[in-house]
């Protein structure tokens, strides 16, 4: 993978991205992936400014290696988060949930590679002409906000690659080497991974809520609330809550009502699995235990290797 670009860009062994989680994707588990080889993200979306610069730190402590952070733009304390991570020195941001002409230059002119999360070809090109340095592709699969087209990777990673010239990262329902191998073979460079490092002994995330991860099968997830930002969701009574209000026909003030305040803390962090909102991915489906995360970054190129001695000796 010398010649790969993404382990190029960030300076990694190699292209698997850790993706910056809500409430998963503190110091401990960025530090554990980037020692691992691959590249670590600290999730801003669930840290006020002075928590972030505290992981910031202990990151730097944890590891000599690249790390960065994921950003989602439509949180009110931006200006102040990215005030931190250019004054504490962090080289790498994803940015999402946003324009990225908003910061992408800013970033830039301080020293910062800046990738941009997409979920359609239209923001992919925006996101190239804002000058970004990479794209991460996301389908509908995964966890967290994603796309309200319901664009799978399957379908989204080519499409996008098609398009633009700038070094892609698939994300979406990638939990092994087999998939990560998929997504390169569509024109993926690397892989943004967010559920699978849910169940790892590092993520940040309640052990409540891991547990629940490894516990899911098929079907157990849905995308849901994509009148206010769309989310794929664990069904518990949350959900259920969430799905009477739709057959009731509620507005977007009563479906917000319905969602309150904190309620991703509650379940992720804090772990209410009745009362929480539980993002997570369909690969969920797929994931069996809770493993170091260094241990799931060598898993991975294991898999992806026999992968692809596999596809080799079909030709």
């Amino acid at each position: 993978m010398k010649n790969n670009r993404i382990t190029q860009l960030f300076q990694v062994k190699y292209p698997i991205v850790q993706g910056g989680m809500i409430w998963a994707s503190g110091w401990k588990l960025a530090s554990a992936v980037s020692n691992a080889g691959g590249l670590g993200l600290l999730g801003a979306g669930s840290m006020y400014p002075d928590v972030l610069k505290e992981h910031i730190l202990k990151c730097q402590k944890a590891t000599d290696r690249p790390f960065g952070v994921n950003v989602p733009m439509l949180y009110p304390d931006i200006e102040e988060l990215m005030e931190i991570i250019v004054s504490n020195g962090v080289k790498i941001v994803f940015t999402s949930a946003g324009n990225p002409k908003t910061w992408t230059q800013h970033l830039k002119d301080n020293g910062i590679t800046v990738v941009h999360v997409v979920s359609s070809v239209k923001f992919a090109l925006k996101a190239q002409d804002a000058g970004v340095d990479a794209i991460v592709a996301e389908g509908f699969e995964a966890g967290g906000h994603n796309g309200r087209d319901e664009t799978t990777t399957m379908v989204l990673v080519p499409s996008v690659k098609e398009k633009v010239d700038i070094p892609l990262i698939a994300a979406g329902g990638i939990g092994s080497g087999q998939a990560m191998l998929a997504a390169m073979v569509l024109g993926a460079d690397g892989v943004q991974v967010g559920s699978r490092f849910v169940a790892t002994e590092e993520a940040s995330s309640h052990i409540n809520f891991k547990k629940e991860v490894v516990a899911a099968g098929e079907g157990a997830t849905h995308l849901t609330l994509k009148e206010l930002a769309p989310v794929r969701l664990l069904k518990n009574k949350f959900y259920q809550e969430v799905q009477e209000a739709y057959a009731q026909n509620a507005s977007v003030e009563e479906l917000k009502k319905v969602l309150g305040r904190a309620r991703a803390k509650k379940g992720m962090f804090e772990g209410d699995l009745e009362n929480g909102e539980l993002e997570i991915g369909q690969v969920s489906g797929l994931i069996r235990d809770i493993k170091p995360a260094g241990e799931l970054v060598v898993q991975f190129i294991e898999e992806y290797e026999a992968a692809l001695q596999k596809t080799q000796s079909l030709t």
